[in-house]
């Protein structure tokens, strides 16, 4: 995916959950942040950003915080950014299977439903593939912006909402269907993805218990750049016991 308005900016300081201060072409600008993550290794005082230009005229912050400079890596950093590139790599069979190179989970795909109603959720992609007797998938996609030692981790602050959609594709997989979790790296530059049992460990140990039952756990990295994020290649996950 591919944002159309991206300005360079450095950034100040963040204000809220929803907002940050940052020095944009020589003047202070609130902008909003599209991630409600601690992002403490991130957003400090000083690093490079980029922004992308709202185009809602009424609202009261004109800018989205994008992209982050971390080192020598570009990390995307917009929470709805997951989803919309997963949906583009679903539309084009894993961007054509990456050439033929493969890699790609889902093949022969007849059907997506994004934000699919199922249980007492919204699961993020409903998928069927496959011609004769339909593969029907379903896959819960979960943005990581979170890097430590060349390890990516999930996640960030306590999510109650991602214990409950593990749950939900646990009993969809004992009614019949495939479910993933896809975890989407949002940079390049990981060696593995495990989950983040320091910060919530009841998500670690419900992803451990899914897995278990059925419930496939994929990683991907992404292409980042300025203004442009796409997936890239699969990341190994690890899911030792604790």
């Amino acid at each position: 995916m591919k944002y159309t308005q991206i300005v360079p900016g450095r950034f100040e300081k963040r204000l809220n959950r929803f907002a940050a201060l940052v020095e944009l072409e020589g003047r202070m600008e609130t902008c909003h942040v599209k991630n409600t993550g601690r992002c403490r290794e991130l957003l400090v005082p000083g690093a490079a950003v980029w922004l992308d230009k709202s185009d809602n005229p009424n609202r009261k912050t004109a800018w989205d915080l994008i992209t982050v400079r971390k080192g020598e890596t570009l990390i995307n950093m917009d929470s709805q950014a997951p989803n919309r590139a997963v949906g583009e790599w679903l539309k084009q069979g894993g961007y054509a299977r990456r050439k033929e190179g493969e890699d790609f989970p889902f093949s022969d795909i007849t059907y997506i439903k994004p934000e699919c109603r199922y249980g007492s959720s919204r699961i993020d992609f409903y998928v069927e593939a496959g011609q004769e007797k339909a593969r029907k998938i379903f896959i819960e996609v979960k943005g990581v912006t979170l890097e430590e030692d060349g390890i990516a981790r999930f996640p960030d602050a306590p999510t109650e909402r991602g214990i409950r959609h593990m749950l939900e594709l646990e009993r969809a997989v004992r009614e019949g269907y495939e479910s993933y979790i896809l975890f989407v790296i949002q940079m390049k530059g990981i060696r593995y993805f495990e989950p983040n049992d320091r910060t919530h460990p009841e998500f670690g140990e419900t992803l451990r218990q899914v897995q278990k039952a059925g419930v496939g756990v994929l990683a991907w990295d992404c292409r980042v750049t300025e203004d442009e994020i796409w997936l890239d290649r699969p990341v190994e996950v690890r899911l030792l016991p604790v």
